[in-house]
């Protein structure tokens, strides 16, 4: 795969997380809940890679990254890891919260019977 493999990786991801959107949870529907939930972190973890790639702490293997880079060295994959796998956490949480809360439904309906 070469260069576009951790972009491959991060597609992935969002492709395998899509149906729960379309299962119900809502996340998507939401950017302004999702924003405050995923940049705050990301901005974090932004940061700290920065700080890791200009004091030679790490960087990341040219072979498998597009070579395209934000301010301060940080490779476009890097930065979309930080937004895309937080997304996909979310959208794993909230499916899961409604699945619990439909299951909890269906089980209080079946005591009452």
């Amino acid at each position: 795969m070469g260069q576009a493999e951790y972009l491959v990786v991060l597609a992935a991801c969002v492709l395998v997380t899509l149906p729960l959107e379309i299962a119900g949870a809502r996340v998507y529907r939401q950017p302004r809940r999702l924003a405050r939930a995923v940049l705050p972190v990301a901005l974090v973890f932004l940061v700290w890679d920065a700080l890791a790639i200009a004091g030679g702490v790490w960087d990341y293997a040219p072979e498998h990254v597009t070579g395209i880079r934000a301010p301060f060295g940080v490779p476009l994959e890097e930065i979309l890891f930080f937004v895309v796998i937080p997304v996909c956490g979310v959208l794993t949480y909230e499916i899961v919260q409604l699945t619990l809360a439909v299951l909890g439904r269906r089980s209080r309906q079946e005591a009452r019977r």
